[in-house]
């Protein structure tokens, strides 16, 4: 008798406000307010029946772990983003030709390359070592990483299509430079699932600030609505307030569990009345993750709990808290985690290179060299690292000449990233940059052949994970990329 007293004022609610404005109101309170990420934005799809015939089941939530295509090396992802551009001479592509020509201009450097760039050839400040069994350079402003580079696969080759920050970002994270295609965490999360349905699939932090681009370096664009990333703000690392309006104060669980339950079935009765409604479906899946996470979520954010000895390991940065945390969500299931460097509240930290190398890069160097050597060491010790896939890089790189007196401009001709993990061949150089480190010219890899590599290592095949939008299949590297044999163990 209450359920049909229920749906009657469903049913008058939605005729007087509209159903998208009920959906507001029965959701207020209940965790959604801050789960944009879940919800989305105007426009954002929730799961097809598709995946339901996957699994041979009827209903089967969309997060469910799916089968990859073939024997995955990797089953999470871990991404440590750079937004704003290192400058690969002054951290992992040792160059001493730029010591000998100093100041000038030769005619040896690609002469179509050089031509965008300004003032002469500029060593730099910092000192380069070799370090492991592999020998492998590093800047003396990456001591442990260079500790660990023995696990790590360098790719001194890398190039993209565009020396702009906001176009490079969002090819670096969705293959495109629009903002109009889902995020590669979102890609990886719709064809794998995830391993714990009380934590989003794929999130993504930053200590202060969002990288630029924001939501659409997560965002799930015309994917499902359930395989958009979740955006934490790690400057605050108090569990309760790592996502806000997870918690409603004014009801016990249970009584939580009974409303979820109740708008869940009013909602799917007048889902059953619509061909298709996806922001509706979208919102069920949402409310459901919501009730879900507030308990979860406090729990893996809360480091309180781990060893001096761990805590130590990583160091008191902000960015080396984040790397603990990342390794507290993959142990916990979580697909993919994007990790962004922001400093001072400054979005593209690694811009700072333009004025002073010296004082940028040396600053953001140490407050993530630790916690990425950390996180390796830490994954290893828990026997994570052999299925956990560890990127590194930024959008591009910078210029090997000189920007005013301390500075350098963008290269997107030629950069560094390296990966470890998962299916990675440990203490390997890939590819290279000319003698100066502009330009990629051996074993060039394109930001499509890296995302077809990872989606490799996670068992997917890139030209196979599609999904057919607006009149054609989509996939994340678009009709390009090849994956690169050379980093695979």
């Amino acid at each position: 008798m209450k359920f049909k007293q229920h749906e009657a004022e469903f049913r008058r609610s939605a005729q007087q406000h509209g159903r998208r404005e009920f959906l507001r109101r029965m959701g207020a309170g209940m965790g959604t307010i801050g789960l944009a990420g879940l919800l989305g934005q105007s426009g954002i799809a929730a799961a097809t029946g598709s995946m339901a015939k996957d699994a041979g089941v009827e209903n089967v939530p969309p997060l469910w772990p799916r089968a990859p295509h073939f024997a995955p090396k990797a089953k999470r992802v871990i991404q440590l983003f750079m937004p704003g551009g290192p400058s690969q001479v002054d951290t992992f592509d040792y160059k001493p030709a730029l010591a000998k020509y100093a100041g000038e201009r030769p005619s040896l450097v690609n002469r179509k390359s050089l031509r965008n760039t300004q003032g002469g050839l500029m060593p730099s400040p910092f000192g380069f070592r070799q370090y492991g069994q592999s020998g492998q350079w590093v800047s003396d402003i990456f001591p442990h990483v260079g500790s660990v580079v023995d696990d790590l696969a360098f790719i001194h080759s890398m190039h993209t299509d565009i020396p702009e920050h906001a176009g490079a970002i969002l090819m670096a994270n969705l293959g495109a430079l629009q903002p109009n295609r889902p995020s590669m965490g979102s890609w990886l999360v719709y064809g794998l699932g995830t391993e714990n349905q009380n934590l989003p699939g794929f999130v993504a932090m930053s200590p202060r600030a969002q990288p630029r681009c924001t939501l659409a370096n997560w965002g799930n664009s015309f994917l499902p609505g359930a395989y958009a990333g979740t955006y934490v703000n790690i400057a605050d690392m108090k569990p309760d307030a790592a996502m806000r309006d997870l918690k409603n104060p004014h009801l016990s669980r249970a009584s939580q569990r009974q409303q979820v339950d109740l708008l869940t079935e009013l909602n799917r009765i007048h889902l059953q009345r619509r061909e298709e409604d996806r922001g509706l479906e979208a919102g069920i899946e949402a409310m459901e993750m919501a009730f879900r996470m507030q308990f979860s979520v406090p729990e893996v954010f809360d480091i309180s709990g781990e060893s001096r000895a761990t805590l130590d390991l990583y160091g008191d940065s902000e960015y080396a808290k984040g790397c603990l945390v990342a390794r507290r969500l993959v142990e916990r299931g979580v697909r993919v985690v994007q990790l962004s460097h922001s400093i001072d509240g400054y979005d593209i930290a690694w811009d700072t290179g333009h004025d002073d190398i010296v004082g940028g890069h040396a600053k953001l160097a140490m407050a993530c060299d630790q916690g990425i050597a950390a996180l390796i060491r830490d994954l290893k010790a828990r026997g994570l690292f052999d299925e956990t896939l560890v990127v590194w890089g930024g959008e591009f790189g910078r210029a090997p000449t000189s920007e005013g007196a301390k500075g350098r401009d963008h290269d997107h001709y030629g950069f560094t990233v390296f990966m470890a993990g998962g299916g990675v061949k440990g203490g390997v150089r890939y590819g290279a940059t000319d003698e100066f480190g502009l330009t990629a010219v051996e074993d060039r890899v394109h930001m499509h052949d890296l995302h077809a590599t990872i989606l490799h290592l996670m068992g997917l095949d890139h030209k196979q994970l599609t999904y057919r939008y607006s009149g054609r299949d989509y996939r994340l590297t678009d009709v390009h990329g090849q994956v690169v044999q050379g980093v695979l163990a």
